[in-house]
């Protein structure tokens, strides 16, 4: 996008003198009238901030300024202060005086020999911010130039809208008043000056990596972005045919591409929240179009779906420490997390939540654990999404259903004979509406154990977040539960003052979500089941009893209907809150389940160990750039294998957004981890190192490090066996037939989609 004419920029400015406020080009200035001296001076201030790592509850961030920055006319809109362009350097407190009489943009060049006076330390890195004529128009000798500033200017220019506009509804998104927007955040307190810091952050985070893109000379789009496929594979080795014929026809970035660009990484769109919903051990053909699971289905008609969705492996706890971190570390059962946790591998947060521990006799916990196969369940040191997500000053939580009042979050629920609810007649309980009783309303049922389970915890297998500073703030309850009334009666936990039953709704109601969040229902809510029997051991919840994967039969209806009611029961929790209510927020819930049930043919796909090897490595970055194998993972070739197909729907607040779309693509847990880092721009597609585990495994990853990833060898489909962001850019070829696993009773698509629209688009 070119910077506007004069013309434009006067009539811009007249409109604003009238208080149209319109402005639909990037900031500048325009000579002053003819009557009027030839020149203006212009002043104001940078402002800064500072996310403070180590909270225990919500990020710190602090506000400061930027002195020594360069504040220019940037009359040729490269996103620079050139030698010759007017400019004044920032003063120790951010302030700044500047002499105008031309017409062009006004930028602030944030050099490394610039300091942040919120930690008095220079800058690591160069950013780049503006602010519109309409606000300097607006604000006259006391401009803010901001993070908040340059958001505005971007928005007009991605919506083709004006300053007043996005003014408007970037206030509304915060929850601020629209005054204190572009304000000094240094003035500002309470809740309105929190508000403004936290986005003021994640702002930095996205135009100081367009910076970085502009700088080093990026191409446009980013690669896995690119319409029709990935341009790097054109001529490289080891890359099947179909997937390598798409002509690079991308131009280095523009300074505007660049801001654009940092707000959507490889075609995902920025979310300020995501609520993954975590359901269990049911296959596409299970779910897909079953009459025992109408609402679920009615969501993925309602919203867009993912047809072609792998697990990592069988059964439940490597695929969620797969979402998790994007690797399962060779994990292959359902162990408690200190399993053969030896060594380099050793727990760290001691004492662990034994039944030595005060408040936890009845605890399941054992303080040893080993097995024959010994696999390392404690993962020591590795990258995952929960502390990228802090590293970021942003948020996580995960919400978990029937726990324990009271309970240590790394240990599994008991049962308590203290905590007791009658049989669902209708799945579950209250929440349900089907006409046909499945229960035994006579059978009054205790609190059984292992409602809540630690395998089921995407987190739970690494140290590294166990041990965060935030673990015990983020790790959080769900209600909707069979026996959530009775839960004050129990007499295993000493329950704390004031304990929140249900802080998902507490948090909806307030707003106080994650960017972040994993949605954990319990074991009878989530389709998985468990043995529930009533006093004296007699009779079965027969909505909660475990089922076959696979069978459509009246067998498998309560299960799946009770899973079905609570997914609605949640999903419409959420769409009831002010947060999805407010059109301004970007908010997505993803409906999923862990894994599928395929036992042949295609298990799983996208960063998987492929045809299930003895060769798989994890890959390590040496100093000098390049990689090496990795052989510190015990058993490693066990892991990641997949166990099929299953369900994958995502819905979002955003009403002009796609809707009924299909991607058919073939996508993996390690797929949607790389989507989480590009959504919340924890990653930067060219610097792969930054992908963590296998989520970096893209087709130009393997090709260029087969020598390291053996697994790969040979592949007869690398596209398929590599990982890319859930974007739908690549075109599958006309020819081409889908791969299916086993667990799927579709026809096999031959060809590409309809129409190639992005799932996580915020509008048509």
């Amino acid at each position: 996008m070119l910077y506007p004419t004069l013309s434009v920029l006067a009539a811009s400015l007249l409109a604003a003198c009238g208080g149209g406020g319109h402005g639909a080009g990037p900031a500048a200035f325009l000579p002053p009238p003819a009557n009027q001296a030839s020149s203006t001076t212009f002043s104001g201030v940078l402002t800064a901030s500072a996310f403070k790592p180590g909270s225990s509850t919500d990020p710190v961030v602090t506000p400061g300024y930027y002195a020594g920055a360069t504040v220019c006319v940037d009359s040729n809109g490269n996103g620079r202060c050139d030698t010759g362009e007017p400019a004044a350097v920032t003063d120790a407190g951010g302030k700044f005086s500047l002499p105008l009489s031309g017409a062009s943009a006004l930028i602030a060049d944030i050099g490394t020999s610039a300091k942040n006076t919120a930690t008095n330390t220079s800058v690591p890195t160069r950013e780049v911010l503006r602010v519109m004529l309409d606000q300097v128009q607006e604000q006259g000798t006391a401009v803010v130039v901001s993070p908040l500033s340059s958001e505005v200017a971007r928005l007009v220019e991605a919506n083709g809208t004006s300053y007043a506009a996005e003014k408007q509804n970037l206030a509304a998104r915060l929850g601020v008043p629209v005054g204190s927007l572009l304000g000094d955040v240094n003035a500002a307190s309470g809740a309105v000056q929190a508000a403004l810091l936290n986005e003021a952050n994640a702002l930095n985070n996205r135009f100081a990596y367009a910076t970085t893109k502009l700088d080093r000379g990026d191409k446009f789009p980013d690669a896995l972005a690119n319409p029709g496929g990935d341009p790097r594979l054109a001529g490289m080795a080891g890359v099947t045919a179909a997937t390598a014929n798409v002509a690079d026809n991308r131009k280095p970035i523009t300074f505007l591409q660049s801001q654009q660009a940092a707000f959507n990484v490889e075609g995902i769109p920025r979310y300020d929240n995501i609520f993954i919903v975590m359901l269990e051990n049911k296959a596409t053909m299970s779910i897909l179009n079953s009459a025992y699971a109408p609402k679920i289905n009615g969501y993925l008609k309602a919203g867009n779906q993912l047809v072609s969705y792998y697990a990592t492996g069988n059964p439940s706890e490597p695929n969620y420490t797969a979402l998790g971190g994007a690797d399962d570390w060779g994990i292959t059962d359902d162990s408690q997390w200190n399993c053969d946790a030896t060594g380099a591998n050793a727990v760290q947060d001691l004492p662990v939540p034994d039944n030595t521990q005060p408040g936890l006799a009845k605890s399941p916990f054992a303080a040893t654990c080993t097995q024959a196969a010994a696999v390392n369940h404690n993962i020591v040191g590795r990258p995952n999404l929960f502390n990228a997500i802090t590293h970021a000053g942003l948020t996580w939580r995960t919400y978990s259903e029937s726990m324990n009042p009271g309970q240590d979050f790394r240990t599994d629920s008991v049962a308590d004979a203290a905590v007791t609810a009658k049989d669902n007649v209708y799945a579950p309980g209250t929440l349900g509406g089907n006409t046909t009783a499945i229960g035994d309303a006579t059978l009054t049922l205790p609190l059984p154990g292992g409602l809540y389970k630690t395998k089921h915890h995407p987190g739970m297998a690494y140290q590294n977040v166990r041990s965060a500073p935030e673990w015990k703030y983020s790790n959080r309850t769900m209600g909707g539960g069979q026996w959530d009334a009775a839960l004050k009666n129990s007499t295993d936990y000493a329950i704390p003052a004031s304990y929140d039953y249900d802080q998902l709704g507490t948090d909806l109601a307030s707003g106080n979500v994650g960017n972040l969040n994993f949605l954990v229902p319990d074991q009878c809510d989530d389709m998985h089941g468990i043995s529930v029997k009533g006093a004296g051991g007699i009779g079965t919840a027969s909505d909660c009893a475990s089922v076959a994967n696979n069978v459509s039969t009246s067998a498998v209806s309560p299960i799946i209907t009770r899973g079905d009611d609570y997914v609605d029961y949640t999903v419409k929790r959420i769409q009831a809150s002010p947060l999805w209510q407010n059109p301004q927020k970007r908010v997505a819930i993803v409906l999923m389940f862990d894994e599928g049930s395929a036992t042949s043919g295609f298990n799983s796909c996208c960063g998987w160990n492929v045809s299930n090897s003895t060769v798989a490595n994890p890959v390590k970055q040496n100093a000098d750039g390049s990689w090496s194998v990795d052989a510190s993972i015990n058993n490693y070739t066990k892991g990641n294998r997949g166990h099929g197909e299953s369900i994958f729907g995502i819905l979002t607040n955003q009403a002009g957004a796609p809707k009924g779309v299909s991607d058919s693509d073939a996508y993996s847990h390690f797929s949607f981890v790389r989507t989480l880092q590009d959504m919340f721009q924890l990653a930067d597609p060219a610097v792969d190192g930054t992908y963590m585990n296998r989520s970096k495994y893209t087709e130009a990853f393997i090709a260029q490090n087969i020598v390291n990833l053996p697994e790969y060898a040979g592949s007869a489909d690398t596209h398929f066996d590599s990982v890319r962001p859930i974007n739908h850019a690549f075109v599958i070829p006309a020819g081409y037939t889908q791969k299916q696993s086993g667990d799927v009773s579709t026809t096999a698509q031959v060809g590409p989609d309809a129409n190639q629209l992005n799932v996580w688009s915020l509008k048509q």
